[in-house]
This record gives structure tokens, sequence and C-alpha cells, in this order.
């Protein structure tokens, strides 16, 4: 069979669906937060102010809050104990910035209160940094080697760490943004229409990782349709 047929196989839907659903999870993402992060909240409080009050009314004063040189890239370090957050979300006093800041505190808070799939997802993060660059190698050589079975499905289940990573990531990234709208709202951050709007920020950004694991399993189920058995090119 022609070489192109592994450029054009019908699985390719299964990518193309995939892709469809990440691009409109982060327009979506990227619209809420557009629209809120020009929203400036009734207390004026930075992001980073309100990461540092949630972080001390939880007794969490080992962890640091840090501002990032760029404007993307907040995330919490379990490494270090940090909160980093963007230039444009430490410095404003928006409702995105406060919404950040507090789903941010809420890895943190996980952190602290030893919450399993947490752990689990830090655990896996090596792993899935070395399979994520060896299973397409891996079972591409399979393929050249007259369809070694063994490599091949050595890449299959390398890449499915990365599909199981990104199914434990939901409930940490859903949980995070739970103890966000109760943090916010605990400690008087935003107005009650405030935490609204902080609302469908973190519910569009919960999105992207649905998105994420979806497009994950669907090229999981590509490979197996395409690799997953015995059966020979030629």
């Amino acid at each position: 069979m022609p070489m192109f047929y592994y450029y054009w196989d019908p699985t390719y839907i299964l990518v193309l669906v995939g892709l469809l659903l990440s691009l409109g999870a982060s327009a979506m993402v990227n619209s809420s937060m557009r629209k809120y992060s020009n929203v400036r909240n009734m207390s004026g409080i930075t992001g980073g102010e309100a990461a540092r009050r949630i972080l001390n009314n939880e007794g969490l004063y080992n962890v640091q809050v840090e501002c990032l040189q760029d404007n993307r890239g907040d995330h919490y370090d379990p490494r270090t104990n940090t909160v980093r957050l963007s230039n444009s979300n430490f410095n404003n006093a928006s409702v995105t910035a406060v919404g950040v800041a507090a789903h941010e505190c809420g890895h943190a808070i996980q952190h602290a209160k030893g919450y399993a799939p947490l752990g689990i997802r830090s655990a896996l993060v090596p792993v899935v940094n070395i399979g994520s660059t060896l299973s397409m190698p891996l079972i591409f050589l399979g393929v050249i080697l007259s369809w070694n079975q063994v490599l091949i499905q050595i890449g299959i289940c390398v890449f499915a760490l990365t599909v199981l990573f990104q199914l434990v990531t939901l409930p940490v990234e859903f949980n995070a943004s739970r103890r966000a709208v109760e943090k916010v709202e605990q400690y008087g951050l935003l107005t009650e229409q405030e935490k609204g709007g902080c609302k469908k920020v973190l519910t569009a950004a919960a999105l992207t990782y649905v998105a994420a694991a979806a497009a994950a399993a669907l090229q999981l189920l590509r490979l197996v349709l395409l690799f997953g058995n015995d059966r020979r090119r030629d």
C-alpha cells in the first residue's frame, strides 16, 4: 500500500475532533479571561495580594508568592512551595487575577492537605515527560522493523500514560477551582456579582483540561486502531 496511507488514513478524523475540542476550549478560556481581566474588583485587591491573603488565612505562611516576568504560566510548584503568577495577574486588581490566584492557592491547599490525586499527578510527571518523547519513536521503530509488536505495544502503553496523566489532572483542576471559589467567598475577596465572573473564568479554564484529556484519549484510540494488532501493511 502506498506510503501516503499513513498520512491520509481515515483515523485522522479522531485527531481533527481532538483539535477542534482543544481550539474551542482555548477560545472560550481566552474570551472569559480577557473579559474579566477588564473588570476591576470592588476591593481593589491584586492577584498577588489575594494569593497572600488566602495562604495566610489558611496558615500556609511557608508558601511563597512570586511574580513571573511574562503574562502566562500561572502555576503552583509543589517542589518549592511556591505560587507563581503571571505579571498581569500578580499586579492587576481584576476579577480574572483574583480567580486565577485563588485557583493556584487551591493547589497549594491540596498539597498541604495531602490531596491524593495531586500526589499521583506529581509522581506521573517525570514518567510522562519521558513517555511523551519516546512513544511515537518506539511505535514507528516497531513499524520499520517489520511490524515488531513488542516495540509497538510498548510505545502505545507509554502513550497511554499520557492519557492517564490527563485523566488524573481533571479532578486536581476541578477540585482546585472549587476550593478557589470557596476561599474567595470565605475571605470576602469578591462581591457576589464578581464571584459569578470568577466562576465563569475558572469553568472555562477547566474545560481546557477536559479537551486535552479527550484529545489524548482520541489519539490513543487512533494509535490502537492503526498499530495495535499484528496486521502488517504492504
